[in-house]
């Protein structure tokens, strides 16, 4: 009988940002990473903890080995921030890195990893990238690394984010980055142990960027990036209407959304890829 991988996911919203995605239909980001693996790898087990939550346990030292991969999602939380939802997260990616348990994430998990293994994070000066991040480019040492496998060169990707890396610590390798952002992706290996990390997020698909909108609707509009919320609505809609009806070129083109975010085989290539090359290689039978 074939082994399957066991997975920790780490959700990274503290409980209040849980429920306000619930409230806006958006799924968490624990659930949606988990529903994510069990799509990259069939028959795989995953157990999700919330570590910004006061008294939530966190599996640290032996409790880790029982894993063969650790996966970060998103969160809302700001890394630099003296947190008491944040310092423990910080302390797990330690661990991890420590346990030398494979690891992979989306945004939060490429900050978290930054600054566990000594890197530097802060508020992006350009902003929020909302939405899609367009035309991430892979570097050389990104073409030529396993996490992007049959990826192109150029991409776009979903994403949310304000803060971003802006001093990569030593033994991270730069892998992606665009004209936004220039810390996209970052490879990180830390005394022994090892981080794959994404700043945009492969595990959104049309559905959950139109519902993380509807979220932070007064704050998009606020910052600009609809004209008022009757606009940031329809922009809502159109997104949930190409997702029901992905033939619909009309919506495609006016949004700007092609088969890098649309096609599951182009938008999960990275985890996969991590997947393949890392966590079955060094599972624990």
């Amino acid at each position: 009988m074939a082994n399957h991988p066991k997975f920790l996911v780490i959700d990274g919203y503290r409980r209040d940002g849980r429920e306000a995605l619930a409230a806006g239909g958006a799924t968490s980001a624990g659930n949606l990473y988990s529903q994510m693996l069990m799509k990259c790898h069939p028959g795989c087990s995953v157990d999700i903890v919330y570590p910004a939550d006061a008294g939530d346990s966190l599996p640290q030292g032996a409790a880790l080995e029982a894993y063969d991969g650790l996966a970060w999602t998103g969160s809302s939380l700001t890394v630099y921030a003296d947190d008491p939802a944040v310092t423990p997260q910080i302390a797990l990616a330690r661990a991890a890195f420590e346990a030398k348990l494979p690891s992979f994430g989306s945004c939060w998990a490429a900050q978290i990893g930054v600054v566990a293994a000594g890197g530097v994070c802060a508020a992006s000066p350009r902003g929020r990238e909302m939405g899609i991040a367009r035309k991430i480019t892979l570097t050389p040492e990104g073409r030529a690394h396993p996490l992007y496998t049959g990826k192109p060169s150029v991409f776009d990707a979903f994403i949310s984010h304000e803060d971003e890396c802006t001093h990569l610590p030593p033994g991270a390798v730069l892998l992606a980055g665009n004209a936004f952002t220039s810390v996209q992706a970052v490879a990180i290996t830390h005394k022994g142990g090892t981080l794959w990390a994404v700043q945009y997020h492969p595990e959104y698909d049309l559905h959950e960027i139109a519902r993380l909108t509807y979220c932070r609707i007064e704050r998009l509009t606020k910052m600009g990036f609809f004209a008022d919320t009757d606009a940031a609505h329809d922009y809502v809609n159109k997104l949930e209407a190409l997702h029901q009806d992905p033939s619909r070129r009309d919506l495609a083109w006016l949004l700007g959304i092609d088969s890098d975010v649309t096609n599951e085989d182009v938008r999960l290539a990275e985890v996969r890829n991590w997947i393949e090359q890392r966590v079955l290689p060094n599972m624990r039978y």
